[in-house]
């Protein structure tokens, strides 16, 4: 970014500077990195080698969202990004942040643009950035105004325009591995400046194991559990930290789960996938992370009822059945007892077999109507109503099924002539199916071709 132009009056912003954290702030913020290379479990976006740090070698900073859980660095990188091109840093939330002032800030930017400042403009939570906040900033992002840098732990693709969208990069974080959160760990409990290595703890293996398992790969959870338990064992007057402590700092932490994002579909997701793929395991978890974390138990039970037509189908026709008597159980009970309906539900749909011939012959059905939907229904097929209706012929040949050997119109047919032997239902192999599939009955072949099922 190139400076456009000078003025004698206008002094130009301080670019950021390394931050001076006070000694008695938390564990989590006295050990946040202070460059690029201290940032760990982040390689693929930031790491040596990266596509952005290739670019900041050369001195150039694009837009960019960083999409990532809570914990993982998204703040943190941000200002480091700034700070590798020593440009101003401005941090906003985007829920609290109107038009007016991102306007002033943009015009500030503009101003130190002219005397070669670059501003990069941060917004936390962009996911809730509304379409007037994304227009006002479209302009400066798309000239250089200014670098703009959101944080989200939402799809961006869902919540953020497509015209801003496609002007920024989206740089994917991850939650941190056991291993990075580890090396997170063992940093500050031998820091003696920054961490609490002057306190001279120790943390047993265990403590360790318990710690990074209950962080869930976020780092600000580990660090200030790390420091509440360093602090009960000295209280306590020991010099080692024991699982006991490491579980007491961490309370009861609920997974991260927000029921209108990321995590809600993602996890709905995965639960479906394990009854379509017969693991009752597997189902049993992801119901349990959804119960657990608040999930709505309708939502869950609509999701069943869905999946018992469409995955279960005709190979187990009492699937459906069970699914719709657990909405009436969990409206009825409520929760916390609603689990023993859902549990007994998304075990019995995990472990029956399998058949999606419903869906599959209904979206052959579908694209046949939608092509044909000009052809007449059958004369014999109408209800004649009135005496006109019956002179025009409507009715007419009709067989009644009850009436003939086996209760089945041998030969009759009921699809517009124009379709032949067009087919849609086929019969799945397993379960109920090939029973059901085999009342069709020989004679209707001629209705429906040589594929017809005897």
């Amino acid at each position: 970014m190139k400076p456009t132009r000078r003025s004698a009056s206008y002094q130009p912003p301080i670019p950021l500077a390394e931050e001076e954290v006070p000694p008695d702030a938390p564990l989590a913020a006295r050990m946040r990195p202070r460059s690029l290379d201290e940032v760990v479990g982040q390689e693929a976006a930031i790491g040596p080698g990266s596509a952005v740090r290739r670019a900041l070698a050369a001195g150039y900073l694009p837009s960019l969202i960083l999409w990532g859980p809570p914990g993982c660095g998204k703040t943190t990188i941000a200002r480091l990004l700034a700070r590798e091109v020593a440009a101003r840093f401005v941090q906003v939330s985007a829920v609290a942040s109107g038009v007016g002032e991102l306007r002033a800030i943009i015009e500030e930017a503009r101003r130190a643009r002219s005397v070669g400042v670059r501003t990069v403009l941060f917004i936390d939570e962009i996911h809730r950035f509304n379409k007037a906040q994304q227009d006002v900033v479209l302009p400066a992002v798309e000239d250089g105004g200014l670098v703009l840098i959101g944080a989200t732990t939402e799809n961006p693709s869902f919540e953020v325009v497509a015209p801003l969208l496609s002007r920024m990069r989206v740089l994917r974080l991850e939650p941190l591995s056991p291993e990075a959160l580890g090396a997170l760990i063992d940093r500050a409990l031998t820091d003696p400046g920054r961490g609490l290595g002057a306190f001279g703890l120790t943390l047993d293996r265990e403590a360790r194991q318990v710690l990074i398992a209950g962080a869930g790969g976020d780092a600000r959870v580990a660090l200030t559990a790390l420091e509440l338990a360093a602090y009960a064992a000295r209280g306590s007057g020991r010099s080692g930290i024991t699982a006991e402590d490491v579980k007491a700092a961490l309370l009861d932490r609920r997974p991260g789960y927000d029921k209108a994002g990321d995590a809600h579909y993602d996890t709905i997701s995965a639960f479906i996938k394990s009854l379509r793929g017969s693991d009752p395991d597997a189902a049993l978890y992801w119901l349990a992370r959804m119960l657990e974390a608040g999930e709505d138990p309708l939502f869950i039970v609509r999701r069943m009822v869905i999946f018992a037509a469409e995955d279960v189908g005709l190979a187990d026709p009492q699937a459906l059945v069970i699914a719709t008597a657990c909405q009436q159980a969990v409206h009825f009970v409520g929760m916390p007892e609603g689990f023993l309906p859902l549990a007994e539900t998304a075990l019995y749909l995990a472990l029956a077999p399998k058949s999606n011939s419903a869906l599959r012959s209904y979206a052959r059905a579908r694209e046949a109507a939608r092509t044909t939907a000009h052809l007449p229904v059958p004369l014999h097929l109408r209800n004649a109503v009135t005496g006109l209706m019956r002179a025009m012929g409507y009715g007419q040949g009709y067989r009644y099924p009850h009436d003939e050997p086996g209760h089945v119109t041998a030969g009759e047919r009921y699809l517009p002539e124009e379709l032949g032997a067009q087919r849609f239902y086929e019969p799945g192999t397993l379960g109920r199916e090939p029973e059901l599939g085999s009342w069709r009955p020989a004679s209707s072949a001629e209705g429906f071709g040589e594929e017809a099922t005897p």
